[in-house]
């Protein structure tokens, strides 16, 4: 959830950019960011500040765990996992209830002490205070997932990190990302808070020059939901004075005003503002299922595990 931490070998400044080239992340300011952030359901899914009641961070977490149930239902419990990002460990205990061993990575120390709050009870839970672009994963994972990290990467830094993970993966294994979308192209923040936004085909791209296949693509509908409810507190804070932002009142209208028509809100409520020329939400989230392609899964196990393996073959992805 969380990006890296400084470490020998990590680029923490942005350096020159030839014309044409991706934005770049500054590490060390995304590590500031995260070092800070409010250790609860929250903070993490970037929800604080709204006015929202703490029930909104459990009502997205529930609803997504409807989705990845669905993707997941077919791993055996014996299954290992890696949770790479792990933030507050709201996965890594969800994973830890179904799975015979988890291993989570959060380079935050604030979010890892919660985690750890969390997790800690669990015998078949191994956490570590990493950085994601150092750890060593081990061989044998059934599932590993990335519950929004590549985001806060570099896209050179997203293919070595997948790369490192594919000798590592067992036959049949999932590869499992949720990631923060826009609609077209690429969008960087860059300033206190840093990210890139990248659309579904973005990473479509990303994604087959690390080796891997995408099986499926699915909205994130419980995402979509909440981040409604931010714009429009967003744009309330512009519009109306700050002594009349009357957040607790208002967030809690727009969060259960949004959840009692939830889900169809968040296909009607976009078709009706496209139909008047805006894009809401500015900001959608996607489910990306991965798996090795064909030619990679074949040589996979003859690579070592730091040697980065790059499949350059294009696969017809479904959605």
């Amino acid at each position: 959830m969380t990006a890296p931490m400084p470490h020998q070998g990590t680029v923490q400044s942005t350096p020159p950019l030839a014309t044409g080239s991706p934005p770049q992340l500054d590490y060390s300011r995304v590590q500031a960011y995260w070092t800070r952030a409010q250790p609860s359901l929250l903070g993490p899914y970037m929800m604080d500040g709204f006015g929202f009641p703490a029930g909104a961070g459990r009502f997205r977490f529930h609803g997504e765990q409807k989705s990845i149930a669905r993707t997941i239902q077919s791993l055996a419990p014996s299954t290992s996992v890696l949770d790479l990002g792990s933030g507050v460990g709201v996965w890594t205990e969800y994973f830890a209830q179904r799975f015979a061993k988890v291993a989570a990575v959060e380079a935050s120390p604030i979010l890892y002490e919660a985690m750890k709050a969390r997790c800690s009870r669990y015998q078949n839970v191994t956490l570590h205070n990493r950085d994601v672009l150092s750890f060593e994963p081990t061989r044998g994972l059934g599932l590993v997932f990335l519950g929004g990290l590549l985001m806060y990467l570099n896209d050179h830094d997203v293919r070595v990190l997948l790369q490192r993970l594919i000798p590592c993966l067992e036959p049949e294994a999932i590869v499992l990302c949720r990631e923060s979308t826009i609609r077209r192209g690429v969008k960087a923040i860059q300033g206190d808070y840093q990210v890139v936004y990248r659309s579904v085909e973005t990473y479509r791209s990303i994604l087959a020059d690390a080796g891997f296949g995408v099986v499926s693509v699915q909205a994130n509908t419980a995402y979509i939901n909440a981040q409604m409810a931010c714009e429009f507190i967003k744009k309330w804070k512009t519009l109306v004075p700050d002594r009349f932002h009357c957040l607790p009142a208002v967030g809690r209208f727009a969060y259960w005003g949004l959840r009692l028509c939830y889900p169809w809100n968040t296909r009607l409520i976009p078709w009706l503002f496209a139909r008047m020329g805006y894009e809401f939400p500015s900001l959608t989230n996607h489910f990306f299922v991965l798996q090795p392609s064909r030619q990679t899964a074949t040589n996979r196990r003859k690579q070592p595990l730091h040697t980065p393996l790059i499949e350059n073959e294009r696969f017809e992805n479904a959605r």
